[in-house]
């Protein structure tokens, strides 16, 4: 008689991974950090980064039209802008009170429980709503930071409340008061981002009201970035390194150095200047100007010690907007290097198939390409 094999036991059941959480109030009384915050030996962050001199810009004597400030301010942004984009600008107009109060609503949101936090969980492909590290997004090398987006629309034929309806219905009418506040920010961040467009569009030889005309109705970004302490701020990154896929950022830090910029082969600190916002090219003004304008790579540090802030306004062009350079900017010299877009199309790349870096532009020329035939 032949005897049949019992068959063999199942396999022990597979345990389900549970998603990464990141809760800095847990995590950074741990000993160690979990695998996924640790970055790579080549991008490890260097805390002690020599500083990065970059140009004062008076954007108040610019706008005044005084004929030396208008000369000074255009050539020393053309020279920065087109070694690696980055500048200040003072004398801005943007009352402080309205600039330390919004630091202050920071503190509310992200002091408050995770749990409440959530409430404004932001979505996989979109852009608005609180992100605890991108846990959702991004497996590997995460970066060591909350945030808070939300869309800014600078409508130009009526009043707009968009911020403050956004919060009203997200989070109730406790968060009223937050949502005047950075709609008024966004206010002010929008018409100074007018100002510069004209600074830009002189110093690249392109009528003053040209970019600044492009820009109106502008339809943007504002994220707040908060960056937790972290027990070992020499193995991961507060923002990982990338160029903004936007038009322009103005960002304003509190006075806990953390950016750091890619500059003739080695990385700068940008030390915090309590009256200066800090301005960077993004990689959609880099398309409108022709690449003669540079958006340059950048990222933040953390710390061991301090939490660090910082609020970072998005100029973007409206949605309907063809983004494509003037024709002064375009010669035999300087052919186009990229093909007619819309932001849209753009913010969904980078949202949803790449990981914003130094290749964006030809990564999403080739992805339009590609979507086309």
């Amino acid at each position: 008689m032949t005897l049949t094999p019992p068959p063999p036991p199942p396999p022990p059941p597979v345990e389900e991974q549970q998603p990464l959480v990141f809760d800095a109030t847990i995590l950074q009384h741990q000993s160690h950090i979990p695998t996924q915050f640790i970055w790579p030996d080549q991008e490890k962050p260097c805390l002690d980064s020599p500083e990065l001199a970059i140009p004062p810009i008076d954007l108040g004597s610019f706008l005044s039209g005084d004929i030396s400030a208008v000369s000074k301010a255009s050539q020393l942004v053309n020279e920065a802008c087109r070694k690696h984009g980055f500048f200040l600008v003072v004398n801005h107009g943007v009352d402080w009170k309205l600039i330390a109060k919004a630091h202050e609503y920071m503190d509310v949101f992200f002091g408050m429980q995770l749990s409440e936090k959530q409430r404004a969980q932001r979505k996989i492909g979109d852009y608005c709503g609180y992100s605890s590290s991108f846990t959702g997004r991004f497996l590997s090398k995460l970066p060591w930071k909350e945030t808070l987006s939300f869309r800014f629309f600078a409508d130009p034929h009526q009043s707009s409340n968009i911020i403050q309806e956004y919060f009203l219905n997200l989070m109730g009418e406790d968060f009223t008061e937050f949502g005047n506040v950075y709609q008024e920010y966004c206010q002010a961040m929008s018409s100074l981002s007018l100002g510069i467009m004209e600074l830009l569009g002189v110093s690249l030889g392109v009528d003053r009201t040209y970019f600044r005309e492009f820009f109106q109705g502008n339809d943007s970004i504002m994220r707040l970035n908060y960056y937790p302490p972290c027990q070992k701020p020499d193995l991961t990154l507060g923002t990982g390194p990338h160029c903004d896929p936007t038009s322009l950022t103005i960002l304003h830090q509190d006075q806990v150095g953390g950016l750091q910029v890619f500059v003739d082969g080695s990385w700068r600190s940008i030390n915090p200047e309590p009256q200066a916002f800090v301005v960077n090219i993004g990689d959609t003004f880099m398309a409108l100007s022709n690449c003669r304008f540079k958006s340059c790579l950048h990222r933040a540090v953390v710390n061991s010690t301090r939490v660090r802030k910082s609020l970072a306004f998005f100029l973007c062009p409206n949605m309907e907007k063809v983004v494509k350079p003037p024709e002064i900017l375009v010669d035999s010299e300087n052919p186009r290097m990229y093909p007619d877009f819309t932001w849209p199309s753009l913010l969904e790349f980078t949202q949803k198939h790449y990981r914003a870096d130094t290749k964006t532009l030809e990564s999403f020329t080739n992805w339009l390409q590609q979507k086309n035939n």
